[in-house]
């Protein structure tokens, strides 16, 4: 049956688990030997998460350990590092570490604190909890890239966008509730592959959305199935809850990164008319996202060794399913070959047609801040290192003779095709 629900406010949810998973054993033309199983076990194989946990194709990935409560230490050390999480120079995953896998959780409770929304909205605390636990459980640990971390790493960036002068003194309690959720819950369910690859495999998701930003209609769907099942904003009047469903949908969907060039444009003609009036809820919702695809793509603007580490995962991410895609004879996706596409290639690409024009013209909307200024000079030493790196591949390439390997296409592809 249709795994939506429509719901009173009319947006259409998702339920938890509710679609079935990526059954690579089809795409291999294998025929399936006998029943399933039982209705408990089907169920229990409706949905990305549970599946990829039992799936052969990943085996040998340890699931993630029970939650256990943390000494002192640990949570001391959490606590120091909250108390600067608007610095740009935040490490995400050194705050993982030290709640145990529970950054995503911890940071959107103290965030919700910090800004005031749990009074301004009568937030119940334990209710609150419950749903983000909900977020949480639903990114995918074993995705390198696309977990709760990156949404964890996504939502302190936003926190710092948030807090910008020109755009901070604007800003709604409601505006701010809104940045704080679509930034958690942007990517939850990711299945770790992209929209082409649910597209080619005829995947029930690309069927449901018409393979329009498939993924990020799963998000949004998703995150309001868990709105309603934890009945945090229950309480709130019905066309209240309305208008964050719907508003929660436009900032989710903006991050897709085929409709890059449409916000860029739009951005531009504001900037350049100066017409931008932030009193405007229209125009403060859509400076939120861009913030949102800003936050969704920071990483070549942090410090080099954050920066690093979250390159080397989303091209483990793209080596992965090229990986899949061979072993299941589908054509290999642009920039998920691993013997053709390196880290620095892709990197060098990714900054260069999207994170630099889409940065350029934040620092144009913020003015010369320090963080605006921050990141675009990260930026430039991050794509300065990754073109050393690119250099010392095709010197050492050329001195194994094999300099024509690593040329033209792989250009061709970072232009053409779609990246991180």
């Amino acid at each position: 049956g249709d795994a939506r629900v429509r719901g009173q406010t009319g947006v259409l949810s998702e339920r938890r688990g509710s679609y079935p998973f990526i059954d690579f054993r089809l795409l291999n033309n294998s025929t399936l030997s006998g029943e399933i199983g039982t209705k408990k076990k089907v169920k229990r194989l409706l949905s990305f998460q549970r599946y990829f946990h039992a799936s052969r194709l990943l085996r040998g990935i340890v699931p993630q350990a029970s939650l256990y409560l943390l000494d002192e230490d640990y949570l001391g050390q959490a606590r120091h590092m909250l108390s600067k999480v608007g610095m740009w120079d935040f490490d995400i995953f050194l705050f993982d570490r030290l709640t145990n896998g529970n950054s995503l959780v911890t940071l959107l409770c103290h965030l919700f604190n910090v800004h005031g929304l749990i009074h301004h909205f009568q937030l119940d605390m334990v209710t609150l909890h419950r749903f983000l636990v909900m977020v949480q459980e639903d990114y995918h640990s074993q995705n390198p890239y696309h977990n709760a971390v990156h949404a964890a790493d996504v939502t302190q960036a936003m926190h710092c966008y948030l807090r910008e002068p020109k755009l901070a003194n604007f800003l709604t309690p409601s505006d701010i509730m809104l940045g704080l959720l679509a930034a958690a819950a942007h990517d939850v369910d990711h299945p770790g592959v992209n929209q082409p690859f649910l597209i080619k495999t005829k995947h029930h998701l690309a069927s449901l959305y018409q393979n329009v930003s498939v993924l990020e209609n799963h998000h949004w769907r998703s995150t309001i199935g868990m709105l309603r099942e934890s009945r945090l904003l229950a309480h709130l009047p019905k066309e209240v809850t309305q208008d964050i469903e719907q508003q929660l949908g436009s900032l989710i969907l903006a991050t897709d990164i085929n409709r890059q060039n449409e916000f860029l444009i739009r951005l531009k003609s504001h900037l350049d008319n100066q017409d931008l009036r932030l009193e405007d809820a229209e125009d403060r919702h859509f400076m939120l996202q861009i913030a949102l695809k800003c936050a969704d793509i920071c990483n070549p603007c942090r410090l080099w060794d954050l920066s690093k580490q979250w390159s080397e995962r989303v091209c483990e991410e793209f080596y992965r399913q090229g990986d899949l895609e061979q072993k299941f004879e589908l054509e290999i996706s642009p920039l998920c070959n691993q013997q053709k596409d390196t880290i620095p290639s892709i990197q060098i690409g990714f900054m260069t047609y999207i994170v630099e024009p889409l940065f350029e013209r934040w620092a144009q909307f913020t003015g010369d801040t320090p963080l605006s200024e921050n990141m675009l000079n990260h930026l430039r030493r991050n794509k300065a290192k990754w073109r050393s790196l690119l250099h010392k591949q095709h010197s050492s390439s050329r001195s194994n003779d094999h300099s024509g390997q690593v040329t033209g296409s792989q250009e061709q592809t970072l232009n053409e095709e779609e990246t991180p």
